[in-house]
């Protein structure tokens, strides 16, 4: 049996560039993987089946499951349609949330399936392959921080996150990644964020840089809709976070405060939890490795 954590990832800074004509959105982003994780397990099976167990009954185990494709893609891609495999998860990153919970649990898939089929793939031809099933998918193969561009495939490491705890906040809400793409499409982008002032911070380990340019251009669409985005945010930075912002296509929101006093980041949490308004809620922190 391989066990694997599967990090969730929160979006420093997320803009959108232009569109290809197959409806792909290009991207300039700073992911980040942070240390919620879900995990997965996977023992091989002396049958083809894949075989995927959750404890969470929301989740497909079948093939519309993004690990089912994940698996069936990559004994196809390697010629081994015999191999099977049963994947055990338990899943704690908040689903439909602009974390990458579906990607990173794929990713996890490609790189165990590797290892337990002995399929000798390098970690690059993974990442081509996973393309193919998610724009994220080959960022969270990778994890850490890194600047994503074009489609999500070209990946640059950047240094570590500076060291900070990372309140995430998940209102009862789930958000369509296609629909929050559609509706920016029928609007120009007024306010794109600074990626390379983002990218620059980091590479100079200054936090307050950082948490100064936080910018995402999805969230003015879900934050539009869904007024509680905004709330949050501002019960984040009333409760000491250095910035505050929206990671993906939401509804996730993600408050950084430094290491100085984690009273700072508690105390957030505990005003989001008498408000109600954020069932999941987790203190975390950057990930320097993966």
């Amino acid at each position: 049996m391989i066990t694997r954590n599967a990090y969730a990832k929160i979006n420093l800074g997320l803009d959108v560039t232009g569109r290809r004509d197959d409806g792909y959105h290009l991207v300039r982003m700073i992911m980040q993987s942070i240390d919620l994780s879900d995990k997965l397990s996977f023992s091989e099976r002396t049958d083809s089946k894949i075989v995927i167990e959750t404890d969470d009954p929301r989740i497909p185990t079948d093939e519309h499951n993004l690990i089912w494709k994940a698996a069936d893609q990559l004994r196809n891609y390697c010629n081994v349609p015999d191999k099977g495999a049963t994947i055990r998860l338990e899943k704690h990153i908040p689903m439909a949330a602009g974390m990458a919970g579906g990607s990173t649990d794929a990713a996890a898939t490609y790189i165990a399936l590797n290892e337990l089929w002995n399929l000798s793939l390098s970690i690059d031809q993974l990442c081509d392959l996973a393309i193919k099933k998610g724009a994220d998918i080959p960022y969270c193969i990778k994890g850490g921080t890194a600047l994503s561009e074009g489609i999500g495939e070209i990946l640059t490491p950047l240094k570590d996150m500076p060291s900070c705890h990372i309140v995430i906040a998940k209102p009862a809400l789930d958000v369509s990644t296609a629909w929050a793409y559609t509706t920016l499409d029928s609007a120009p982008i007024e306010d794109h964020p600074d990626i390379d002032g983002i990218k620059d911070a980091i590479e100079a380990h200054d936090l307050s840089g950082i948490t100064a340019r936080l910018g995402n251009v999805l969230e003015p669409i879900t934050s539009g809709k869904y007024t509680v985005i905004e709330e949050i945010r501002q019960i984040l930075l009333a409760n000491g976070a250095m910035g505050a912002r929206m990671s993906g296509s939401g509804p996730t929101v993600f408050g950084i405060f430094d290491n100085k006093d984690l009273s700072h980041a508690e105390n957030a949490v505990k005003e989001l939890q008498s408000k109600g308004i954020a069932p999941e809620l987790f203190i975390t922190k950057p990930l320097t490795t993966v």
